[in-house]
């Protein structure tokens, strides 16, 4: 069983929108000590599985280029990181948007350009046009390499990890008695035109929220469990109502042009009761 004791210090090398750096700062405690496996099909930056350093890992998204990364990462971490500093040597206007406008063709040069566009871009969020093209505009961050992570590291905390690029649902139905599932999906609520929400709307529409929510149920009816985050919107209070255990807790939102612009938001956090 994974237990979590002298695990050493591994940070996420990805910025993520919504990401959950603060969530393991302020609520790291709230994981069981114990489990078999640890299961994530929403993995953006890993801000959680970084934290928890299980001994057997499932981690997923339906992002093929940011598992695509995490596999070069974990394959090749070294070659990546040089492809990164001629990034890093490289960057300005132009070459930020000649690298967006162009995908290489050898897998470690791709997993440097994901890592480079999300350092560089704008508050690093990750955004597709319809074609499935990036179209975030540079940022003003211009640290391409910072002392900051650990690639080897990092490396070496995937070793222990299965990747996917699979929808959630396929993931948590392979979940078992003993193991655990965190969940951190689009914020998708009924009925919001926010246009933060109506963008996620395209990405993780209310029927996918439903499908989430009876795939956890099903999966917490197997002995799983679960720990979550989404939305504090009384549409989503109301799906898990009764089922889940859900809380409100705070977060300061990094999406703002300005800093003094940044606001605090709450979100909702729900498991399945007992986390001892």
């Amino acid at each position: 069983m994974t237990t979590q004791n002298n695990k050493q210090n591994t940070k996420p090398f990805l910025k993520w929108a919504g990401g959950k750096r603060w969530f393991v700062h302020d609520h790291g405690d709230i994981f069981p000590k114990d489990y078999d496996r640890y299961i994530e099909p929403f993995l953006g930056s890993g801000a959680v599985f970084f934290h928890l350093q299980p001994e057997s890992a499932v981690l997923g998204d339906i992002n093929k280029e940011l598992i695509d990364t995490y596999k070069s990462i974990r394959e090749n971490w070294q070659l990546v990181h040089r492809y990164l500093r001629d990034h890093h040597r490289n960057h300005c206007h132009d070459h930020y948007y000649h690298i967006r406008a162009n995908t290489p063709r050898s897998a470690a040069s791709r997993a440097a350009r994901f890592i480079y566009l999300n350092r560089t871009c704008w508050n690093g969020l990750y955004r597709v046009n319809l074609e499935g093209n990036f179209n975030v505009p540079i940022g003003s961050k211009t640290d391409v390499i910072t002392d900051e992570v650990c690639f080897a590291t990092v490396a070496d905390t995937l070793s222990r990890a299965e990747l996917r690029d699979s929808d959630f649902e396929y993931l948590i139905d392979e979940s078992r008695r003993g193991d655990l599932v965190f969940v951190d999906p689009p914020y998708t609520v009924r009925h919001n035109h926010n246009a933060f929400i109506k963008y996620n709307e395209k990405l993780f529409s209310w029927f996918d929220q439903q499908r989430l929510f009876h795939a956890l149920r099903r999966a917490r009816n197997r002995g799983v469990t679960i720990v979550g985050t989404n939305a504090l919107h009384d549409s989503v209070i109301d799906l898990y109502a009764g089922e889940f255990e859900t809380f409100s807790v705070d977060r300061i939102s990094p999406i703002s042009c300005k800093a003094d612009g940044r606001n605090r938001f709450s979100e909702m956090l729900f498991h399945t009761g007992d986390l001892s």
